[in-house]
């Protein structure tokens, strides 16, 4: 009964109007938004709303949060809900913005039990406790430098739609068995492929920051998928198809 009253739920408030602020909002931060078929852009419309109104935005680091960023941060992590039966990343309840990249604390543990505590400067991060991290300069850096293949909302939301089965190992929830066996033929061979050359130093479309684990390969190729995705079907046509099977869309025919 609660997934029918949620859902009714839902249909209520995504039934809202879209503000036209929020349209300006998109124009000048979702430059995806324009070259979407109206469907698709009253449907984005609507996973926005109800987004917004299911999630916490908090500024951090003294930011001073606003409408426009809790906006531009919704129109991309929406982004990758367009065609799919979607719970609304239901393990995220906030979204923390820092102004800049922060500092975050590390624990390492070596293979000898030997515990180390440090920090690191990160510009996000995906919880499976609940939270996602944002730094608003990487944001708006990816989104100006459109088609190079950044995009930070992407890739730590895909890090939570990863983690929606409660692990984060690069192989989100799919529907069936014959799924998960293309899946992990096509993206572990891609891993492989890119971590061999990353090694050499070879240059490579996608990020060699997805040769550090396969739940880091799956949320770089997400990234590449959306905002290189004619370069990803010609040089990856395989993960190409893996990736547009599981998003339930084909952004080529929306690219630039």
């Amino acid at each position: 009964m609660l997934g029918f009253f949620q859902r009714r739920r839902r249909r209520r408030i995504g039934a809202a109007p879209f503000p036209d602020r929020c349209l300006d909002v998109l124009g000048r931060n979702a430059p995806f938004y324009a070259r979407l078929p109206e469907g698709d852009k009253r449907e984005l419309q609507r996973h926005i709303i109800v987004f917004l109104d299911e999630k916490t935005f908090e500024g951090c680091g003294d930011l001073e949060l606003t409408e426009e960023m809790a906006v531009t941060v919704a129109a991309h992590a929406c982004r990758l809900l367009l065609h799919r039966e979607t719970n609304y990343y239901p393990t995220v309840s906030s979204i923390l913005i820092y102004p800049e990249a922060y500092v975050a604390p590390v624990v390492e543990e070596s293979d000898d039990w030997f515990v180390t505590e440090g920090e690191e400067d990160r510009e996000g991060e995906a919880s499976r406790y609940g939270t996602v991290v944002l730094s608003w300069a990487e944001v708006l850096s990816g989104i100006r430098a459109e088609g190079e293949g950044r995009n930070l909302v992407i890739h730590e939301f895909s890090h939570q739609l990863d983690m929606e089965d409660g692990e984060a190992d690069g192989a989100p929830p799919l529907p069936s068995r014959r799924h998960y066996a293309e899946w992990s033929a096509v993206l572990g061979r891609e891993y492989d492929r890119l971590r061999a050359d990353a090694d050499r130093g070879q240059p490579t479309l996608l990020d060699p920051y997805g040769a550090e684990d396969p739940a880091e390969f799956f949320a770089v190729a997400s990234e590449c998928f959306f905002e290189q995705p004619a370069s990803l079907r010609a040089s990856h046509p395989d993960l190409y198809g893996q990736l547009q099977l599981f998003y339930q869309q084909d952004p080529v025919r929306f690219s630039r």
